[in-house]
């Protein structure tokens, strides 16, 4: 589809917005995906004790779900994120022979990920309003309407709060917590703290969404 014909489909800035959010989920079906690689690996080292193990039932679960996915010729976006995930935490754990290492790139990417978006907000280019560049086929134009701005630097709040939440809560268990409870907690975190932060996330910005109707291409100055 054209920027022409998007613009078309979506004439308002939240139609646009919850379009582009819309294709950042996967569904049931990708959060499910999400979760089981993780769920394996927290279950197998908490009854097992064993590292390597754990890493190879977290890694070839994983494996499986994107083997499905293409035999299914569905998107496998989801399931290579995950993936991808799951190989780093595998590395880094085991590089150092500790389990809860296995969590330390997601924390670490939260944190890289609230960071980013702050500086965005700060800066007052928050990085929702390049979703409305995807549309419009400028990168920036939408900088040019304060409203859509200040629209955007709300749903950055937004889309921010679920990193956070994760760096407060699972940041302190991995600097101060041992053994096979901090890897149990981590591992709990991480499920509860996932998917379901994200769609809470995604449903507080749909209501901020349906609240108003803010035109996509800024109006010409009279």
């Amino acid at each position: 589809m054209s920027a022409e014909a998007e613009e078309v489909a979506h004439d308002t800035v939240e139609a646009a917005v919850r379009a582009q959010l819309a294709k950042a989920f996967g569904g049931v079906r990708g959060i499910i995906e999400a979760a089981v690689p993780t769920i394996a690996f927290t279950v197998s080292w908490i009854t097992t004790e064993d590292l390597k193990l754990s890493l190879i039932i977290s890694v070839a679960l994983a494996v499986v779900l994107l083997a499905v996915r293409i035999v299914q010729r569905s998107t496998p976006q989801f399931v290579i994120n995950s993936l991808i995930g799951i190989a780093i935490g595998a590395f880094f754990a085991s590089r150092t022979g500790d389990a809860k290492d296995y969590f330390l790139p997601g924390i670490l990417w939260n944190a890289a990920y609230m960071l980013a978006m702050l500086v965005s907000i700060v800066t007052r280019w928050p990085v929702v309003g390049f979703l409305i560049g995807s549309v419009t086929g400028d990168p920036t134009a939408w900088h040019k309407d304060q409203g859509i701005v200040r629209l955007c630097t709300r749903l950055t709040w937004l889309l921010m709060l679920p990193c956070a939440v994760r760096v407060a809560v699972q940041g302190p268990v991995y600097l101060f917590g041992g053994g096979d409870q901090a890897v149990a907690a981590l591992g709990f975190a991480k499920i509860v703290m996932g998917w379901p932060l994200q769609v809470a996330a995604f449903a507080a910005m749909l209501w901020v969404l349906g609240r108003g109707r803010t035109p996509v291409k800024p109006a010409a100055p009279a």
